[in-house]
């Protein structure tokens, strides 16, 4: 159980840990867009990249036997590895504030990246770019609290083994829980091949939908019957949920890819299947080295605020480009 008996005006956001600032950047036409979670003062990151489909950027340099301690921030993205593009509006942004890993002529920000498949939503053509990853970064502040059908999660979608047409429209979630003087928080765009449950009562709360379009399909049941006409078990990977935890513990890059790792035991209890060949699925973790923190400890509560942070994502997602969503089921069940 999380003692909360010291927590004060907490969000429930990434952003209640001190030292971490959100921005978005997003195009609603083009159906995509783009998130960074920064860290001025530098935070001691390790990372963890699961499933068969992944797009990625500086993930070795956070492995633990490299030279580079500390990254300065996260960028998480829609469209696929073009989206990639937009951690160079990024580069600029921190070089401008002259943060960086210092090597004399300049300083080097070290911005590592994961990015998601959006580009069969809305208008494939538009993807995040240097002048949207610099837009979310003057868009970040220490407050941010946004969640849904923005940044990251602008063009995600849930639930796809029998392809668009019965798929959901997903988002982005942040949550947070304090333990003591321990803070940590969780950020995710949720984005993945197959069905998301609410583990607090073990039912599907967004996935594939079965053909009235009302009710779900059960990804897991459907893909154990292989007897079905269009039963395809080569979905292109148009998925891959990417997420981060923030704490202000002291972490070195070890602990932190550790607890990157116990970090997906959050999207275990509630994305199923999860980690597919059709996923890429990665979470990034970053300690800002404030308090003294047991890294079993984190690592729990890590799995605990993603699961929050996946369920925020659902629940606060609108429909959009004519895809239903968890609200539109919700009130017809109502």
């Amino acid at each position: 159980m999380v003692d909360n008996s010291n927590t004060k005006d907490l969000k429930d956001s990434i952003t209640d840990v001190p030292g971490v600032k959100v921005g978005h950047s997003q195009d609603l036409t083009g159906g995509t867009g783009c998130t960074v979670v920064l860290f001025e003062e530098g935070a001691v990151t390790g990372v963890d990249v699961r499933g068969g489909a992944p797009g990625t950027r500086e993930t070795d340099a956070l492995n633990p036997v490299n030279l580079v301690g500390k990254a300065h921030a996260i960028y998480l993205s829609g469209g696929s590895a073009f989206g990639l593009d937009g951690t160079a509006g990024v580069m600029r942004y921190m070089e401008e504030l002259g943060i960086g890993f210092d090597v004399g002529v300049t300083k080097v920000p070290i911005i590592p990246a994961a990015v998601l498949f959006d580009l069969t939503v809305g208008d494939f053509r538009t993807r995040p770019d240097a002048k949207m990853g610099y837009e979310a970064c003057l868009n970040a502040n220490e407050i941010n609290d946004s969640q849904g059908n923005i940044g990251a999660g602008t063009g995600a979608t849930i639930g796809k083994v029998l392809g668009y047409e019965f798929c959901m429209k997903s988002g982005l979630g942040t949550a947070s829980l304090q333990c003591g003087d321990l803070i940590i928080g969780a950020i995710v765009a949720v984005n993945c091949f197959g069905d998301v449950y609410d583990p607090h009562c073990g039912k599907i709360i967004a996935g594939a939908l079965s053909h009235d379009r009302k009710s779900f399909l059960d990804t897991i049941a459907y893909l154990k019957n292989p007897s079905l006409p269009e039963n395809n078990h080569e979905q292109f990977p148009a998925n891959t949920t990417i997420g981060a935890i923030a704490t202000n513990a002291k972490l070195t890059k070890a602990e932190a890819t550790k607890i990157a790792m116990m970090a997906h035991n959050g999207f275990a209890r509630t994305i199923v299947p999860v980690h597919t060949m059709f996923d890429g699925d990665t979470i990034f973790c970053s300690g800002t080295g404030k308090i003294d923190a047991s890294v079993n400890l984190i690592g729990i509560l890590a799995a605990e605020v993603m699961i929050n942070a996946v369920i925020n994502a659902v629940k606060n997602t609108k429909p959009l480009f004519g895809l239903p969503c968890y609200q539109d089921l919700y009130k017809e069940k109502q």
